[in-house]
């Protein structure tokens, strides 16, 4: 027999679960402060064309970031993103090691590192994220197309966190990135972020 103890402690957890897997998008219902990558469920993906015939894609294993972010003013946000140029992975051991030593020179230049120096709020989710990138030795100005999809208090880890996509291109000659003709490896780069981030001191 359930007692009503059991039966409110249950009507509980449904409305925190519920709660939990309802984002808000209205950065203002936020607190502001660091918060830190979730490493587990954040990704970055990259695609290549391939003799005209299709987007290679590929991606990088290890990558830590960190945000600043204050929801009463979203634009002033800071994000510094650091990706292991060795964890470079497209499911062929072999290849990666070539990728990673022959194109990206992670020997010499093992980090590419993101620096964003301005953020531009676009709609009520979306932005525009400019910023320095550093890779294969260059350092160059990009901007990436940043969707905020919400926040919520993550309750397996027991504090807020937001989620961001983001999406953006680079030319791999600007960056010296391979040698191969055009016509086997395009000179247009797709980057498509996934993002958590956790709030620091929760």
């Amino acid at each position: 027999m359930i007692t009503r103890t059991a039966l409110l402690a249950l009507s509980a957890c449904a409305l925190a679960l519920t709660s939990c897997a309802t984002p808000t998008t209205d950065p203002r219902q936020l607190p502001s402060g660091d918060w830190s990558l979730d490493e587990a469920h954040a990704s970055v993906t990259w695609q290549v064309q391939h003799m005209g015939l299709s987007w290679y894609t590929g991606r990088f294993d290890t990558l830590d970031a960190t945000l600043a972010f204050d929801p009463q003013r979203p634009g002033e946000s800071e994000v510094t993103a650091i990706i292991d140029a060795m964890s470079i992975s497209t499911g062929d051991p072999d290849f990666d090691a070539e990728l990673a030593n022959g194109w990206f020179h992670a020997d010499r230049h093992p980090q590419i590192v993101f620096q964003s120096t301005a953020l531009t709020v676009t709609g009520a989710n979306t932005g525009e994220l400019s910023g320095e990138l550093s890779l294969n030795g260059v350092t160059a100005p990009v901007t990436l197309d940043v969707t905020f999809n919400g926040g919520l208090t993550n309750l397996l880890e027991g504090r807020p966190a937001v989620g961001f996509s983001a999406t953006g291109t680079l030319d791999r000659d600007s960056f010296n990135i391979g040698n191969l003709p055009h016509s086997i490896v395009g000179p247009t780069v797709r980057i498509l972020i996934e993002a958590e981030f956790l709030r620091e001191g929760d």
